[in-house]
């Protein structure tokens, strides 16, 4: 918007500039070219005077003298001729046997004037041609044709179209700093009002605007700008504040419902292995669906913060930039396959791992953390609903500017309708009932990859089984999306 803004006013300011300034540099040079022709047509008529009184005295010595000093002192020659176009005198070279003289006094006998109608310009040069009869009324006595320099006169026009082209300058100067210092104010309050509009997309407390803040504070929308701007900054910091306070309320309450709850969950799982050794043995099942039950919600308080983490992190990581993220997934691949293949080989499932460390580390723009959780959550997906006797295959490896960790099982998969709702929270296929688990498993590893600008993308694998690919923005890579 600053940009389009600032163009918007810079044109503007640009045409109004050539308004003014293209009328001005054709002033000047049409003012500069009549200035020359009034002078040529006074010296003619000094020169059409002098050509009536030799006629009618018969004596042209005046006029030749005067001629001759004329051309002398100004450089500038002429011809004067008689009532049948023979020459009377003839300065500076020029005769009036050329055809462009001889053109002129046949005019000028015509009792017509000559002048020059095109305005000069700072590039023009050579001469004009002027002409004029001799004579009063309709007597005409002869002609006169002066071929005046116009070098003096453009060099002027120059002198005055630079001056007019540096105070042009100097506007457009002044307007181009206007136009900054307008769009300045106008956009920047928009700037960081967009900011903080950001982090409280992303679930973060927004810093609020005192009457006076400092310009510049990040995340701030600040007062300064137009008024209804600062309307809106009220308006948006009265919104924030309430939404904040209501995302806050949400996250406290998560988060202290899953806390308070362990202290009484794990009072009660003390009491119900007390029970143990008192129990018939009719009661065993009973005890036995009772741990399970207690296995089950704490495994489900654990996803649940596990989740509120991750989508906390998410929304942090879409308004604040961490450069300093980065691992080698190829080697917490093989980390993570060294942890899992014993859970694995109890589970009757052979896991193997394809990351070939001899081709170089795999580095991934995310902590080492973060792609470990993932895979974990991926890992165990596979080897709990692949079932016994499957085998898994997890993989990583570079494709352009992403680092990509596979994992492939040859199970029984999802329909093609089931992987639309994979990663919907608290989702488990109707094939899945008698296993454990929360459902929230992919949705938490959609979060973290999602605030790391990657993606989770689930497909059939051939000829059966299901394909889960982590995708997360290479460290360093050209194509990185950071």
């Amino acid at each position: 918007m600053r940009t389009r803004v600032q163009t918007v006013l810079l044109v503007f300011g640009v045409l109004a500039v050539a308004a003014f300034a293209v009328p001005l540099l054709l002033f000047t040079a049409s003012d500069r070219t009549q200035q020359l022709v009034l002078a040529r047509s006074s010296d003619l008529d000094r020169f059409t005077s002098l050509m009536d009184r030799a006629a009618s005295t018969q004596d042209t010595s005046a006029i030749a003298l005067e001629a001759r000093r004329y051309t002398q002192l100004y450089g500038e020659p002429l011809v004067v001729t008689d009532t049948r176009g023979h020459p009377v005198v003839q300065t500076g070279g020029m005769r009036a046997a050329d055809p462009a003289v001889a053109r002129l006094v046949d005019t000028a006998l015509r009792n017509q004037t000559a002048h020059p109608r095109a305005a000069l310009r700072p590039w023009s040069g050579g001469h004009r041609m002027f002409a004029a009869p001799a004579g009063t009324g309709t007597q005409i006595s002869g002609a006169v044709v002066l071929r005046a320099d116009v070098d003096a006169a453009a060099g002027d026009i120059a002198r005055r179209w630079a001056a007019v082209l540096a105070g042009t300058a100097l506007v457009a100067l002044a307007c181009t700093l206007l136009a900054r210092a307008a769009t300045r104010w106008v956009v920047s309050p928009l700037g960081r009002l967009e900011g903080a509009v950001g982090e409280l997309a992303a679930g973060l407390p927004p810093e609020h605007t005192p009457p006076r803040a400092p310009q510049g504070r990040r995340g701030s929308a600040a007062v300064g700008g137009p008024p209804e701007l600062r309307r809106l900054a009220t308006g948006f910091n009265r919104m924030a504040r309430t939404v904040t306070a209501a995302l806050e309320q949400q996250r406290r309450l998560v988060a202290d419902t899953s806390h308070q709850m362990r202290n009484p969950m794990a009072a009660l799982r003390l009491r119900v292995d007390a029970l143990h050794t008192h129990l018939r043995p009719t009661g065993e099942r009973t005890y036995a669906g009772v741990n399970a039950e207690l296995d089950r919600l704490e495994n489900l308080l654990d996803d649940i913060l596990a989740l509120a983490a991750a989508e906390h992190r998410a929304g942090e990581l879409t308004v604040t930039d961490d450069p300093d993220a980065r691992c080698d997934a190829a080697g917490t691949v093989l980390t993570q396959h060294r942890l899992w293949e014993p859970v694995a080989r109890r589970a009757g499932v052979r896991l193997t791992a394809d990351a070939d460390r001899a081709a170089g580390p795999v580095p991934a723009a995310c902590t080492d953390r973060e792609l470990a959780q993932v895979t974990d959550i991926l890992l165990d997906n596979a080897i709990k609903y692949a079932g016994d006797g499957t085998h898994v295959r997890l993989r990583c490896a570079a494709e352009g500017p992403y680092a990509v960790v596979t994992v492939t099982d040859d199970g029984p998969g999802l329909r093609a309708e089931e992987l639309d709702r994979a990663t919907t929270r608290f989702w488990r296929s109707s094939r899945q009932a008698g296993t454990s688990g929360t459902g929230l498993g992919l949705a938490i590893a959609e979060q973290l990859l999602a605030g790391r600008d990657g993606r989770l993308e689930l497909a059939p694998a051939h000829p059966h089984g299901l394909r889960a690919r982590a995708v997360v923005p290479r460290a360093g890579a050209e194509g990185d999306t950071r």
